[in-house]
C-alpha cells in the first residue's frame, strides 16, 4: 500500500488554476486538500485514485465483519460450505 500524497492550496486555486490542479491530481497521484479561509473544506483526487481508495474502504469493511463472525463463533466448517453452494448452484 503506497501512502497518499497530499499538497494544500487556496479556494482561489481552485477557481483560478483547475487544470493544474486536475493535472496534479492525475499526473501526481496527489490528493489536493482545498482550503477556505485557512481551513481544510475539500479534498480532490483523481478518479483512479479514488476508486482505489473506495475498493480499499469496503474490503477493510468485509474483512471487520469476518473478523467479527469469528469472534462471534459464526463460522461453519468449509465442506459443508461447499456442500451448501453446490446444493444452491443444482437447484436443490
Amino acid at each position: 500500500m503506497h501512502p497518499v500524497r497530499e499538497s494544500i492550496r487556496p479556494s482561489a486555486d481552485l477557481r483560478n488554476h483547475y487544470s493544474d490542479i486536475s493535472r496534479q491530481c492525475r499526473e501526481e497521484r496527489e490528493a489536493v486538500i482545498i482550503t477556505v479561509n485557512g481551513r481544510g473544506d475539500t479534498v480532490s483526487l483523481n478518479y483512479d485514485e479514488y476508486r482505489r481508495l473506495i475498493a480499499r474502504l469496503e474490503l477493510l469493511e468485509l474483512l471487520a465483519e469476518a473478523e467479527e463472525d469469528v469472534m462471534k463463533d459464526r463460522t461453519a466448517p468449509m465442506q459443508s460450505t461447499y456442500d451448501n453452494i453446490r446444493a444452491m448452484l443444482k437447484g436443490e
